[in-house]
């Protein structure tokens, strides 16, 4: 996409990116930095490679937006499950099974691929490869992932993130039932020194990372938890439950059971890991205003809670 401006009297001896925030205003300043460095602004027909040079009254400011997309990332009409959506932010609740986006071996059936067929107006900072991902869950856990919209809000969101101002609760049903009723888990997440695919509790090289759990139903030999997140380390709440001896059913990669027995004495299959991103809070990007969203339980959930009551 290419876009011209004229400069005018009030923009003289104003910054070239400064100027451009109110002439573009989906997308950030430091995005624009970026594109001035990349030789995507002109300025009367000649690349401007200073974010700092100033205008005068009017230069033709002309700038390219180059296309998200790569060879090999195209949108696909695969549905989706909207909790809520307006012009900067769009809430998915995401099935278990779809993974976030596209990556080593993965270019298609994805929920990029997917949102770049709802949406026309992605984010780019975080990438061609995940256009408009501020985070992400993993492809068998279930529940609710927000997506920017346009740079504005994937920085602010990023920026939250970051300061750890959203808070993330999940429903897990996991092995045995905890003695006690609730619990914090603060210890380090690092690579497992010896499955270098694996995440572990690593005291050595690992990072921060704490999680508190409350139980909310026992049942036939696994429990189903609530489980807040307080950093967003990869595989945080699986490492954290298994390592203290109840790991999420389902998550084979961490000592997770694949097969149940029910209070009747059958055995059923355990599909995917029972983990799901049930909750968010965060502050709106554009009304600054605290919005919460809540995800209800997949099908698989109630089917094995309903299993496993005794």
């Amino acid at each position: 996409m290419r876009l011209s401006f004229i400069a005018e009297e009030q923009h003289n001896g104003v910054r070239l990116d400064r100027a451009l925030t109110a002439f573009v205003t989906q997308l950030s300043r430091t995005r624009l930095k970026k594109l001035i460095e990349e030789g995507q602004v002109s300025l009367d027909g000649s690349p401007a490679l200073q974010p700092k040079t100033k205008l005068r009254p009017g230069q033709q400011i002309q700038i390219t937006i180059p296309d998200i997309l790569e060879p090999g990332l195209e949108p696909e009409a695969i549905p989706l499950k909207i909790l809520y959506e307006d012009s900067s932010i769009i809430v998915i609740d995401k099935p278990p099974g779809l993974v976030t986006h596209p990556g080593a071996g993965v270019t298609s059936g994805t929920l990029v691929n997917a949102l770049l067929h709802h949406c026309s107006d992605l984010s780019g900072v975080g990438g061609v490869r995940r256009p408009g991902i501020v985070h992400r869950i993993d492809k068998d856990t279930s529940g609710i992932i927000v997506v920017a919209k346009n740079d504005q809000a994937h920085t602010s969101l990023a920026d939250q993130f970051q300061k750890r101002e959203i808070d993330k609760e999940y429903l897990a049903i996991c092995q045995g039932v905890p003695e006690d009723l609730s619990g914090k888990i603060d210890m380090p997440i690092g690579r497992d020194n010896r499955v270098r695919i694996k995440m572990a509790v690593n005291h050595s090289t690992g990072k921060p990372a704490l999680t508190k759990w409350r139980l909310e139903k026992p049942l036939k030999g696994a429990a189903l938890l609530k489980v807040k997140i307080y950093t967003g380390r990869t595989h945080q709440i699986r490492v954290h439950l298994s390592h203290i001896g109840h790991p999420i059913l389902g998550d084979t990669r961490y000592q997770g059971p694949s097969e149940m027995p029910t209070s009747d004495g059958q055995i059923f299959k355990v599909e995917r890991q029972l983990l799901h991103s049930w909750r968010i809070s965060f502050t709106h990007p554009v009304t600054q205003k605290r919005i919460s969203f809540q995800a209800d339980l997949p099908q698989d959930f109630l089917n094995t809670i309903a299993l496993l009551q005794g």
